[in-house]
């Protein structure tokens, strides 16, 4: 099945064009790394499948639908910036996910909260950047949702939080789940893609399942990403 669909999409954000012509799509059950610096169209790119961000043209479907009501009930985005209620307790954020998203499973939410080590009676203004970044993909990955957004999940992370989300992710993949990853440190998370797509200044100039990537290229993906955008 389809999961998004993309027919020369475009974003403009007053003269600035932040995606332009983006023609892309991605079945299910696919992990698929959104790759690109800063400033490449990654976050508007997720933003418009999370129906957070309209089109300024082209068209975007999301299992078949617009982005919107019907579609957010089905995806997990989990965003750079820290969203978090910080007075809560960690144990809080589970309740309150769990009141707000019918498709949060408790049970899945617990065991991720354990594989994750996170103490649940620590308030969110007590964790590190490291543990709030687990805290937030714990949330988004304990959900049944079909498709989960992560925009650029390991930015600014130590590398032994950074092993946990990896872990986390591969922990909760499953073949009817489709995962889109926003990232410029490709090397460490390379080896969960099964599709790349390559964004500059918000055009789609290279994109294809990484197994084939390699082969004509001769090197890893965070080898063509490096020799791109040197």
């Amino acid at each position: 099945m389809t999961v998004v669909e993309a027919v020369n999409l475009s974003k403009r954000y007053g003269r600035t064009w932040a995606l332009r012509g983006v023609n892309l799509v991605i079945e299910e059950g696919m992990v698929v790394g959104l790759l690109g610096p800063n400033g490449s169209g990654k976050s508007t790119f997720l933003r418009l499948l999370a129906g957070l961000s309209h089109p300024s043209g082209g068209e975007v479907k999301v299992l078949g639908e617009r982005p919107g009501l019907a579609t957010k009930k089905q995806v997990a985005f989990v965003p750079e910036i820290d969203h978090l209620y910080r007075w809560m307790r960690v144990r809080d954020t589970l309740d309150f996910q769990a009141g707000f998203y019918a498709d949060f499973d408790p049970a899945r939410g617990e065991e991720l909260l354990t594989f994750m080590n996170l103490d649940p009676g620590a308030r969110v203004y007590n964790l590190s950047k490291g543990q709030r970044a687990r805290l937030k993909l714990m949330l988004a990955l304990a959900r049944q949702a079909r498709l989960v957004l992560l925009d650029e999940p390991f930015s600014g992370i130590d590398p032994p939080s950074r092993e946990r989300i990896l872990q986390g992710i591969l922990m909760a993949y499953r073949q009817d789940r489709t995962v889109i990853i926003s990232t410029h440190l490709v090397g460490e998370v390379e080896k969960l893609f099964d599709q790349v797509v390559f964004l500059s200044q918000g055009e789609v100039f290279l994109a294809g399942e990484a197994e084939s990537l390699r082969a004509e290229r001769g090197k890893s993906i965070d080898e063509i990403f490096r020799e791109e955008y040197r």
